[in-house]
C-alpha cells in the first residue's frame, strides 16, 4: 500500500489528475473523474493507479515473452520523452508523423526501410564515392528523411505484440490500424477520450510533459524487468542444458568404459587356457616335445 501511496503521491506532483474543461469531457470517462474544479475535471488518481498497474504488468509479460511493444506519440510535447524512453529498452517507435498502413501495409514499410539501410550502407562503406556531389546529396537527403519516421521501426522486422499510445485522439489512425489487425492496444486517456477503445486505458493527463513522462517510464520499467527475467530464465536453461550434456557426456563415457572392460574381461577369458601351465594343446604343436614324446616312448619300450 505504501508503494501506491508514494506513486500517487509522485502523479499527484506531476499532474496527472488535470483534465479538459467541463465543456470538452467525453460522458464515458465519468467513472475515472473524481471532481470538476473551476470548470476542470479532476482525474481520480486511485483509478490511475490500479490502470496503470494492470497496464504494466501485461506490458511486462508482453516483454518478457520476447515480442515488441511500439511506442506511438507524435504530440510536440511527448516525442522527446517517448523516443528516449523506448531507446533504453529497444523497443520500436513513431514520434515524427503516423505514416497510413505503418502496420497495416507493413511489408510495403519494410521495403522502406530496407531501402533506407541500402543508402546508409552506401555512404558509410564509400560506394557512393563514385556518383556525382548533387546524387551524393540527394541520397542524404533522402536517408535523413526516411530516418525521421522509419528510423524508430528499422529494427522491428515483424508486426508489434501492442501499441502504446500517448494520446489516443490524436493517434486515431494508428489506433484504428491496430484494431483492424487485433493488436493489443495501451493508451493514456485524458477526459476528453472513450477509454473503451483501448484495450488497457490509463486516465492521466496526455498534454503535460511531467504527467507523459512519469506514466512513460513507469512502464519502462515494468518492460525493463520483463527483459530481464527472459534473459535470466534464458541463462538457466543455457546452464541447464550444459548440465544435462555434461551428463549424458559423463554417462556415456562410463557406457563406453564398462563395455571396453567387458570386451577385455572376455578376451582374458578365451586366452587364460592357452596362457595357463596346464596348457596342452599348445605343448603338443611345439617340435621339441614332438621329439620327446616318441623318445620316451621308445626307451619305455
Amino acid at each position: 500500500m505504501e508503494n501506491n501511496t508514494s506513486l500517487q503521491q509522485q502523479l499527484l506532483e506531476a499532474g496527472v489528475h488535470f483534465g479538459h474543461l467541463k465543456k470538452k469531457w467525453n460522458p464515458k470517462m465519468l467513472p475515472y473523474i473524481f471532481a470538476e474544479k473551476k470548470g476542470i475535471h479532476i482525474i481520480d488518481l486511485n483509478k490511475t493507479v490500479d490502470h496503470l498497474q494492470e497496464a504494466s504488468a501485461a506490458m511486462k509479460q508482453i516483454a518478457k515473452s520476447g515480442k515488441k511493444i511500439m511506442f506511438v506519440a507524435t504530440k510536440k510535447q511527448a516525442k522527446e520523452i517517448v523516443s528516449e524512453c523506448a531507446k533504453k529498452v529497444n523497443m520500436p517507435y513513431a514520434t515524427e508523423r503516423w505514416l497510413g498502413g505503418m502496420l497495416t501495409n507493413f511489408n510495403t514499410v519494410r521495403k522502406s526501410v530496407k531501402k533506407m539501410q541500402s543508402i546508409e550502407k552506401m555512404l558509410a562503406d564509400g560506394s557512393a564515392e563514385s556518383l556525382t556531389k548533387k546524387e551524393r546529396l540527394t541520397l542524404t537527403r533522402d536517408k535523413e528523411k526516411m530516418e525521421k519516421v522509419l528510423g524508430g521501426i528499422a529494427q522491428l522486422g515483424r508486426l508489434p505484440a501492442a501499441l502504446f499510445l500517448v494520446d489516443i485522439g490524436c493517434e486515431h489512425i494508428a489506433l484504428a490500424e491496430a484494431k483492424r489487425l487485433g493488436i493489443t492496444t495501451f493508451g493514456m486517456v485524458d477526459t476528453n477520450s472513450d477509454p473503451n477503445k483501448v484495450d488497457f486505458p490509463i486516465p492521466a493527463n496526455d498534454d503535460a510533459t511531467k504527467s507523459i513522462a512519469i506514466i512513460t517510464n513507469y512502464i519502462i520499467a515494468a518492460i525493463a524487468e520483463g527483459l530481464a527475467e527472459r534473459q535470466a530464465s534464458k541463462d538457466d536453461d543455457e546452464s541447464d542444458d550444459s548440465n544435462n550434456e555434461n551428463e549424458t557426456r559423463a554417462r556415456r563415457l562410463e557406457a563406453e568404459a564398462q563395455a571396453e572392460a567387458g570386451r577385455g574381461g572376455r578376451r582374458g577369458g578365451n586366452n587364460a587356457p592357452a596362457g595357463g601351465p596346464a596348457g596342452g594343446p599348445p605343448k603338443r604343436r611345439t617340435p621339441s616335445s614332438g621329439n620327446r614324446r616318441p623318445a620316451g616312448g621308445g626307451g619305455g619300450r
